[in-house]
């Protein structure tokens, strides 16, 4: 049996939601009301700019890891998720987290085998929240997931 079948009710919820954009864009008003901080350190809100449009998008993603003050996130859905390709296409990017609100940053995006290595620090650290959301991933894709992580590196300030 595969681990789909396995998946839970919580897990096929999650994949709902992620599936689901009016639900997984909820938290943005709340975000971009300055009220981020009420979900705690582990979502992000990006702002970035579509390739096609230019037109400003916002996306929430959850926080892999902090490294001082870049922030590492995870593209559960690879190199098909819409952000992912618009950071790609033109660096464009800022986050709002926690108290901190529209911080620009350059996407520094990690190797498959480097996102890999950090997955697996990462389902280390968090194995519960790892395997609920590695299904609902599966579940919401109808397959094995390419999961790749980006570095949103903050750019520092011109010197005055």
């Amino acid at each position: 049996m595969t681990e789909v079948a396995h998946a839970s009710r919580f897990d096929r919820w999650m994949a709902q939601l992620l599936s689901s954009p009016r639900a997984s864009r909820l938290p943005i008003a709340l975000f971009r009301a300055g009220l981020g901080f009420l979900f705690g350190p582990r979502l992000v809100m990006i702002e970035h700019q579509g390739r096609v449009s230019n037109h400003r998008r916002f996306v929430m993603v959850e926080c892999v890891d902090r490294l001082g003050a870049t922030i590492r996130v995870a593209s559960g859905f690879g190199r098909e998720a819409q952000w992912y390709r618009n950071l790609a296409a033109n660096g464009v990017a800022y986050i709002t987290s926690g108290r901190r609100r529209r911080v620009r940053v350059t996407p520094r995006f990690l190797s498959p085998e480097e996102s890999d290595r950090a997955l697996a620090e990462y389902a280390r650290a968090h194995p519960t929240a790892w395997r609920h959301l590695s299904r609902a991933i599966r579940v919401a894709t109808s397959h094995e997931p390419e999961v790749l992580l980006i570095d949103l590196v903050p750019v520092a300030s011109p010197v005055e």
